[in-house]
């Protein structure tokens, strides 16, 4: 049963071998991180039996607890377990996955105890909804106590474009996603359409979806930690968690 979730976007820039101790934007992309950093933290507070972390991915699949987790294709020196991943003996964990490892590393040390354990999921990018949501229904029915890290970005469409141009599709898809995470609307996010993923270059939608098969039907509180797009592409954060069942009038 799904207990809590967190949603958090995946650029390499939350981990600070990238940005460095200072430069321009420094101060968006800390508060970024800590929004990133408190809602992971959340999810472990609430003492789940199991975590899942879901995230685009090249084909939907698990992957292993020794997946390797690397930012070397974006020059970054961040890497997990990348010695033997270079030998081919270890899978690689895609970007989405690689940036919640960090985040839980960092946020949510208590999920690496021997109390809580961790699923890793790549949902494919284009994974049509059905797809979505019938994994979701999977993953929520792991555990009794089932917690979900989705990890995907918004519209980047934007850093493609004139820098700081107005994108009305953009920002009405952007607006759409911020309501369905500020109540906790699975039906909304559901209804998010795949046809706009290339257009506006989305990563995220798929891992949204996933979250709304995993809480449909159920009733979640729930906190927009974060909604903006300071680097021209819009990132998300947000923490649900679930909701004692109304007590008949």
């Amino acid at each position: 049963m799904l207990i809590a979730a967190a949603v958090c976007p995946h650029p390499p820039l939350l981990v600070p071998e990238a940005t460095g101790a200072s430069g321009p934007g420094l101060a968006e992309v800390q508060w970024l991180r800590a929004a990133c950093q408190g809602a992971v933290a959340a999810l472990d507070a609430e003492s789940p039996d199991l975590i899942v972390v879901v995230g685009g991915a090249p084909r939907t699949a698990e992957y292993p607890q020794n997946a390797a987790a690397t930012l070397r294709e974006f020059s970054i020196p961040f890497a997990v377990g990348a010695a033997s991943a270079d030998s081919g003996s270890r899978p690689i964990l895609p970007l989405s996955l690689t940036i919640a490892r960090w985040l839980l590393a960092q946020a949510a040390p208590g999920a690496s105890s021997a109390e809580t354990g961790i699923a890793w999921w790549g949902i494919a990018a284009d994974a049509p909804p059905e797809e979505c949501r019938v994994l979701g229904e999977k993953l929520a029915a792991l555990a009794p106590r089932v917690a979900l890290l989705a990890m995907g970005d918004g519209p980047g469409r934007r850093a493609r474009g004139i820098e700081a141009a107005r994108d009305p599709a953009a920002d009405i898809y952007d607006a759409d996603v911020a309501a369905a995470l500020a109540a906790a609307d699975p039906a909304a996010l559901a209804a998010l359409d795949p046809g706009q993923d290339s257009d506006l270059f989305i990563a995220g939608r798929s891992a949204w979806q996933v979250l709304a098969g995993a809480a449909a039907g159920d009733r979640f509180g729930a906190e927009l930690r974060y909604a903006a797009a300071p680097f021209e592409v819009t990132y998300f954060v947000a923490s649900w968690n679930r909701r004692a069942p109304a007590q008949p009038g």
